[in-house]
């Protein structure tokens, strides 16, 4: 069944605000892309701001079934499902020959104070994708240390990711990412190592004496 209007609008628009930007893109070309009217358009969105929120509001929808769930169906270690949705970033630069990088990330860069809705959506976009993390890491939590703040890793991680792919796209190289998720990886394995030595101290710990 072929899509409705307001939803060829919003798919039409994320698409070439991924693509060229916000800014770039004019409502015109977003009419003519979606084969669709003006009035139909101004009469789902007042603005082509209000067209921006329904595309942020699509990207949260979008987080589990096009960004975790693919990658937690494949990999079962909390761990792995991180560097799993990394590496799903890398694939798409490399696919995309370094012209797109995360949808989000480009976006934040072109919101300001004047647009407070739309950064309010881009906040929660990013605070989505640090709550998986955060799930990873929870269900992690017994091979990880028992002082680490998993919030603020999580953070860690999606400014990594995001710095990540803004060199490879600037320097159009995927090196600048793949050694930005190596130190991460070497992280992770520090902080695996300290977690497991927890755990050994804790099992070699003696018993009370029932005497």
């Amino acid at each position: 069944m072929k899509p409705g209007t307001r939803e060829r609008l919003v798919e039409t628009a994320r698409t070439l605000f991924w693509e060229q930007g916000y800014a770039a893109t004019g409502v015109a070309q977003i009419l003519e892309a979606a084969d669709a009217r003006s009035g139909s358009f101004y009469y789902f969105f007042p603005t082509k701001e209000d067209l921006l929120l329904a595309v942020l509001e699509q990207y949260k929808a979008m987080l589990d079934p096009a960004v975790v769930r693919p990658v937690f169906e494949r990999i079962d270690d909390p761990i792995e499902r991180i560097f799993g949705i990394l590496d799903g970033y890398r694939m798409l630069l490399l696919s995309t020959k370094f012209q797109h990088g995360c949808p989000i990330g480009n976006l934040a860069l072109e919101v300001g104070n004047a647009q407070p809705a739309a950064r309010q959506l881009v906040a929660e976009n990013f605070t989505g994708w640090r709550k998986v993390i955060e799930l990873c890491l929870t269900d992690a939590a017994k091979r990880l240390s028992s002082d680490l703040d998993s919030e603020q890793l999580a953070l860690f991680v999606l400014t990594t990711m995001e710095g990540a792919v803004m060199l490879a796209r600037t320097y159009h190289t995927i090196d600048a990412f793949d050694a930005a998720i190596a130190r991460l990886r070497d992280y992770f394995s520090y902080l695996l190592a300290k977690g497991k030595g927890r755990t050994r101290r804790r099992a070699n710990r003696p018993r009370p004496s029932t005497h």
